[in-house]
């Protein structure tokens, strides 16, 4: 009985976080349909680096107070804080790449997006295992919101050589699309939770927008 108790968690496990990999397995797909040139390994690096930076966001928050607009807010800040030296490490490795490629920007974008979906993967398995039953509402919402703050974390780290007042204000604009989506999550009600789900999915499609330029930009620039 034991036994299949274990398998039947495990089970349970790995079905979680197949559901939470949907939009990774989504923008995968795409970036090879569009044959965007987006290696392999930097894609799944970039998935491990943002589940990496899952732990240190759990650890400095065990350092945030409850309670209050501002903790939100900080709760934000050190999620996207959590993802910057992960995709520092991960760019800086894959630097070569990203210099010679069309737009080492969108290559941020790109690296910063797909570390936020890792993020949220790894986060979705852990709080749907508690919870099994906000496992689709996570996958709808919270996996979008950390793809689209990870991709403006990752184009500051990409941007900050040339032009550090922009990759600050990317990073920061980052922390408030994240602490707006906290603080509406925050407040009962179905409007708001609409309202966190729109912020999430705008945001997020304001990143594959980013990306689809980038990708498109050496074409339109031949014409």
């Amino acid at each position: 009985m034991r036994y299949y108790s274990s398998m039947s968690g495990v089970m349970v496990l790995l079905l979680l976080i197949l559901i939470s990999s949907i939009l990774a397995i989504a923008v995968f797909v795409w970036f090879r349909l569009a044959r965007y040139e987006f290696p392999v390994l930097l894609f799944f690096c970039s998935l491990l680096a943002g589940a990496t930076s899952f732990f240190p966001a759990l650890l400095l928050q065990e350092f945030v107070p409850d309670g209050g607009a501002l903790s939100v807010y900080i709760r934000a800040f050190t999620e996207e804080l959590s993802r910057l030296l992960p995709l520092i490490i991960l760019l800086l490795l894959f630097r070569r790449f990203a210099a010679a490629s069309d737009n080492g920007s969108t290559t941020g974008t790109a690296a910063g997006l797909v570390a936020g979906l890792g993020f949220a993967i790894l986060e979705g398995a852990v709080y749907s295992a508690a919870d099994p039953d906000i496992t689709l509402l996570r996958a709808c919402t919270a996996a979008p919101l950390h793809g689209a703050c990870g991709s403006r974390v990752g184009a500051a780290v990409v941007l900050f050589p040339e032009n550090p007042v922009r990759a600050i204000t990317q990073f920061l604009f980052a922390v408030v699309i994240h602490g707006a989506y906290n603080t509406l999550l925050d407040i009962p009600g179905v409007l708001p939770l609409i309202a966190a789900i729109l912020i999430a999915v705008s945001a997020f499609a304001a990143s594959v927008l980013t990306i689809r330029r980038g990708m498109t930009a050496p074409e339109e620039i031949d014409d």
